[in-house]
């Protein structure tokens, strides 16, 4: 047997048990969808191992911020919300707090809620690219949608921000998670503490940390309604385990509130980048992760991926917003906890040493006698209290003795003024002093002295400013996705469906202003452009910065306060003619008949009853100038019509800013299109004076008077070349009978013919000035508006003839 060949056997498709589950596998991966919870699918060796090294990470975490956690509860010890009941030194000693701490949190909370939520509400908008009036509307409504839901249909929002805000003053670090949240159907924006958000010490903050850690409390129903919707596993969880932090217990016992009646379950929903198993990148690349542990049983409830299913590079979605106040070594932020904490638990021991001698100096202990034995211990004696001795002998007087308390000391209140002083001005909360300002002092060294006081709390609500912009980003994204295709309301301006399209375009920040502070502090700004528009008005906008300043006055409907050029509707002539005389303001649009505006304001100017009541009314001067400034805006759009007219081409629109080139090539040719609207215009016009002329009765006198002259003008040249040659018909035959010489008689023949030729000349002259002086008896005549110099003239002009025929017969009788 061991010698016989072997025998090859070739498989031509090898298809075993291994490769068919291996094949299954794959393929029911890749059918799996893509939101669904890993959880389901994992085994549970795998999914234990995932608890064990996550929780062990956040352990980790949560020992690395001890440091930050201490010093937060020791500042809520003193942060004063519930009086204290000491027994030490005495019973019923002073147990108040400085307020210091509590001023700064409640100041900051409300200048801060004033200036990020306004009663119209927090979000306004900002456009992307280029800006045109389908953009403006667009942004007009997304910003109207996201303060309708913010104000009405997130109601939670506003206490929500509200606590954010006292947290954030407080523990220096503040969260908000943004969701879209099934139960309610809709987007939802919740405040979460910071000591509830674990974040690696190490990292910069929640955007860019590897991982992050939301403790969750839910109680058994909140969980049941989570399993039956599909979202956590159905696993039994036990009992909740109560597992409370040293932050909780502080801010419980502060409030009044016990612990021992929680019954929740403690989950860790952490955000991770993780290299889950069975699901492994194939570049050996950990993976964004979202994985919900219950603490108490150390069990998976869920595990999401959390990228865009289209996103190729798998980046992180982003469901937290860090608020910071001041950014400090680590992950978390500083807050007044930190900053003045010290002084809040400085002027806390002051000010009970200074009421506890109060009270000791006003109801004195002391001692009496009997028998020089006292009775009872040797605790201190206590306010109006006196205890037993014995006393062999003498006087009550001289058996009693008062304890000798001093009263407070001064120095002690000085102390404490100065601390808290010292406290109030580093949390950036010290009262400005007004008094030290001049009345009579420049708005911009009033403006610097606001800055450098507010300079601070400016820094801090530039980065609120920043934050909220990061929150309502998100927002905007899932009201995108998430929320109706149409809006729940009838825009002012565009169609309901245009919602998705609309939110695509624009932007949306807060309405706060980084660079101010405070609602004083804005005033003051406006108040020295003012100052400043009062010196060169003609180069500022002033109905939008009369409009902002109202604005920032917080005045409602300032859009009709202060009608702004783009807020106007295009009128037909007769609506413009009547806001005339309302004094309302009027403007023109490139796409109206310019030539039927210019017509129907011109003969409205010169409607001779309309002149008439115009010139009654004191505003007349104002009413002519409106006319005549809107009749130069037609004008101007009717000349840049014509322009494109001689170009063949539109022009681009007036606010385009156009490339240096093209606009050096578009001179030009404007330039050469100009020249020849001239050059029409001016033909135009004189073809119509000349016809004008021609249709005017006098001109037709006058040039008839002209022909005239020129008729008789040309008889006398005639008349005179006649007699010359008559003349020289007669020089000749004379000298032929006197036998003169030929060359003195052709001389002096030709002196005759120029003095003849002169005086045809002059009387030529004579003609042509007598036609002046009738044409300028014309003109004056047209200039008074009258026939009767016309008709002078042509009598003038027949009187003339007549003398002109007679002379002409007397002349011909006498030779």
């Amino acid at each position: 047997m061991l010698n016989e060949p072997m025998i090859e056997i070739e498989i031509d498709e090898p298809v075993g048990i291994a490769s068919l589950i291996i094949e299954e596998e794959e393929s029911f991966k890749e059918e799996e969808a893509f939101d669904i919870n890993l959880a389901e699918t994992m085994n549970e060796g795998d999914l234990g191992s995932v608890a064990d090294d996550l929780m062990s990470l956040v352990d980790t975490d949560i020992a690395s911020r001890k440091d930050w956690v201490e010093m937060f509860v020791r500042g809520l010890e003193v942060l004063g919300m519930k009086y204290e009941e000491r027994t030490e030194p005495w019973n019923g000693a002073c147990g108040v707090y400085s307020t210091v701490l509590t001023e700064a949190a409640i100041r900051f909370q409300s200048e801060t809620i004033i200036e990020t939520f306004p009663a119209a509400g927090p979000v306004k908008t900002e456009i992307i690219g280029a800006i045109d009036r389908l953009k403006e509307e667009a942004a007009e409504r997304v910003r109207e949608d996201m303060n309708f839901k913010l104000t009405e249909t997130m109601p939670e929002y506003r206490p929500e921000h509200e606590r954010m805000l006292f947290n954030l003053g407080l523990a220096g670090a503040a969260f908000k998670k943004v969701y879209y949240d099934p139960s309610l159907g809709r987007q939802t924006s919740v405040f979460i503490p910071a000591e509830d958000i674990v974040i690696p010490y190490g990292s910069s903050g929640a955007r860019t940390a590897e991982r992050v850690t939301h403790t969750m409390r839910k109680t058994k129903n909140d969980v049941k309604k989570l399993q039956v919707a599909g979202f956590y596993c159905d696993i039994d969880l036990g009992e909740p385990v109560q597992i409370h932090s040293d932050v909780e217990k502080k801010k419980a016992e502060g409030q009044g509130y016990t612990l021992t009646d929680d019954d929740r379950y403690q989950i860790y929903e952490i955000q991770v980048d993780y290299d889950m198993p069975g699901y492994e990148d194939e570049d050996g690349i950990a993976l964004p992760y979202i994985v919900s542990i219950d603490k108490g049983s150390n069990k998976v409830l869920s595990i999401y991926r959390n990228w865009e299913e289209n996103d190729e590079l798998k980046l992180k979605r982003q469901h937290f917003v860090q608020y910071d106040y001041i950014p400090g070594f680590g992950a978390y932020g500083f807050g007044f906890v930190h900053l003045i904490g010290g002084y809040a638990r400085a002027g806390t021991s002051l000010i009970r040493q200074l009421v506890d001698a109060g009270t000791l100096s006003n109801l004195p202990g002391g001692l009496k006698t009997r028998g020089l034995r006292i009775k009872g211990d040797d605790t201190p004696i206590a306010p109006g209290e006196f205890r037993d001795v014995d006393v062999a002998s003498g006087t009550v007087r001289d058996n009693i003795m008062t304890l000798p308390y001093k009263e407070p000391s001064q120095v002690l209140a000085g102390l404490l003024e100065r601390i808290t002083e010292e406290g109030r001005r580093l949390g950036s909360i010290a009262d400005m002093k007004v008094s030290d300002m001049s009345a009579n002092a420049p708005v911009g060294t009033t403006l610097a002295i606001l800055e450098r006081q507010l300079k601070v709390m400016s820094a801090v609500q530039a980065r609120v400013h920043y934050s909220m912009k990061q929150e309502f980003k998100l927002l905007k994204n899932i009201i995108r996705d998430y929320a109706p295709m149409e809006y729940e309301y009838d825009p002012q301006h565009g169609n309901r469906l245009a919602k998705q399209a609309d939110y695509d375009m624009v932007e949306v920040i807060p309405v706060s202003d980084p660079n101010s502070s405070t609602m004083a502090q804005r005033i003051m700004q406006y108040q020295a452009i003012m100052q400043l528009a009062q010196g060169a008005p003609q180069i500022y906008n002033l109905p939008l910065l009369h409009r902002q300043m109202i604005e920032v006055l917080g005045v409602k409907n300032a859009e009709k306060l202060v009608p702004m050029k783009e807020d106007e509707q295009p009128l037909d002539p007769i609506t413009e003619n009547m806001g005339f005389l309302r004094g309302e303001p009027t403007h023109a649009f490139m796409y109206q008949d310019q030539e039927a505006h210019i017509a129907a304001h011109t003969s409205f100017l010169k409607d001779p009853m309309i002149a008439q009541q115009i010139g009654q009314n004191p505003m007349a001067q104002q009413i002519n100038a409106a006319v005549q400034a809107h009749l130069a805006e037609h004008l101007a759009f009717l000349y840049r019509r014509k322009i494109e007219e001689q170009l063949g081409v539109p022009l681009p629109p007036p606010t385009e800013k156009l490339p240096e080139q093209i606009e050096v090539q578009l001179s030009r040719l404007v330039a050469q299109a100009s020249v020849q609207l001239q050059q029409l215009n001016m033909a135009k016009a004189q073809q119509q004076q000349a016809q004008e002329q021609a249709q005017n009765p006098v001109v037709q006198m006058q040039q008839a008077e002209l022909e005239i002259k020129k008729q008789d003008a040309d008889t006398k040249a005639k008349k005179v070349e006649g007699d010359l040659a008559i003349r020289q018909s007669e020089l000749e035959l004379k000298q032929r009978q006197a036998g003169e010489d030929p060359e003195m008689m052709a001389q002096r023949h030709q002196q005759e013919m120029a003095q003849q030729q002169a005086q045809a000349q002059m009387l030529q002259e004579k003609h042509a000035q007598e036609m002046g002086q009738s044409q300028e008896l014309h003109q004056q005549g047209m200039a008074h508006g009258g026939h009767v110099h016309a008709q002078k003239a042509m009598q003038n002009a027949l009187t003339h003839r007549q003398k002109m025929t007679h002379a002409e017969r007397a002349r011909k009788e006498s030779k």
